[in-house]
């Protein structure tokens, strides 16, 4: 627990001395965030805004996470650096694909393919990895019953589908100023309390290697804290699909490894609503040629152009969260 608590410290001050930095450092690459032209008038604004914070929410995540990581390093079971691969990976794809729109100078950058198939391949990889760790295997926890579902050959489309998708998940849901860092620190302070619960129940290896899980999932919850000194309304400095793609990573690979996927739908709430109304919303406008269900989709922009602040929608959405975590967190208490 103190371990948590000092990463929780550590990466929010890290981020408060980073952020200062980082700032005008983006802003002479002119790394600046492109809108996109159909997007809400109110975002027009935003326009040349510095992006790409998600680099430093990466950067204090992987600082902190090291410097308290216990108990040497092993790849075949170190679960932090499993997470950390992903998010890592994941931060990959996101570089890129906010690189590419910089240098277009438009709202466009790795084509659906590309990106498919970068993240398809790390969810192959992390899938099997936790197919063949012993804490992990193709046993998952079903929530409020106390008992495993043996999923067998299944495990690993399963995870690989449920690994691209919270992931995208979460790259949707960052689309106002504050929501998806609010959401994503509340995510990962519970993801940690978890891990710490189920520290707790073994011993050994084992758990300090999930207590090693603990302390990262602390750690970005404390960088995402930090990052939002910069990031809540109006925004100085956005994270960008490095940011967000890093952060799905992590909150759907601390999810796996505990064996709590199916909690994704309480923890993972807001992220995945935010991909369920773009589905429907695609789906019923080509069923019914042209008419749409939403104002704009995801449905946080539909709340936005229904005159709902920004700032109120975040507060709603942290709160949901905070409550469907609490919610999760007594499932398996």
């Amino acid at each position: 627990m103190q371990r948590m608590i000092w990463a929780v410290l550590a990466a929010f001050l890290l981020s408060l001395a980073v952020g200062p930095v980082m700032l005008p450092a983006l802003k002479r690459l002119k790394f600046g965030q492109n809108i996109y032209e159909l997007a809400p008038k109110s975002h027009q604004k935003k326009q040349g805004v510095p992006t790409m914070g998600g680099l430093m929410i990466a950067l204090v995540t992987l600082v902190v996470a090291l410097a308290l990581h216990t108990g040497g390093f092993d790849v075949k079971t170190d679960m932090m650096l499993a997470v950390l691969l992903l998010a890592l990976g994941n931060l990959c794809i996101g570089f890129a694909d906010d690189m590419t729109k910089i240098r277009r100078g438009k709202n466009g950058g790795l084509t659906p393919s590309q990106k498919m198939i970068c993240q398809a391949l790390l969810a192959a990889a992390f899938s099997a990895y936790c197919y063949f760790h012993p804490l992990v295997g193709d046993h998952i926890i079903v929530p409020f019953l106390g008992v495993e579902w043996d999923l067998g050959v299944f495990y690993i489309p399963a995870a690989m589908f449920v690994i691209v998708g919270t992931t995208n998940s979460a790259n949707l849901l960052d689309g106002l100023d504050g929501l998806l860092g609010s959401v994503a620190l509340v995510d990962m302070a519970t993801l940690g309390l978890l891990a710490l619960f189920a520290a707790a129940a073994v011993s050994g290896m084992d758990a300090t290697n999930l207590g090693n899980l603990a302390v990262l999932c602390c750690a970005l919850a404390g960088a995402c804290m930090g990052f939002l000194r910069f990031n809540i309304y109006p925004a100085r400095l956005f994270m960008g699909d490095t940011g967000s793609m890093f952060i799905g990573g992590a909150v759907v690979g601390a999810a796996l490894l505990l064996r709590l996927p199916l909690l994704l739908v309480l923890i993972a709430f807001c992220m995945l609503i935010s991909s369920l109304s773009d589905i429907i919303q695609i789906t019923y406008f080509k069923l019914t040629h042209g008419k749409r269900v939403f104002k704009m989709a995801p449905i946080h922009h539909h709340f936005e152009l229904c005159g709902i602040p920004e700032p109120k929608i975040v507060t709603m959405y942290t709160l949901v969260t905070v409550a469907l975590c609490l919610l999760a967190i007594l499932s398996v208490a």
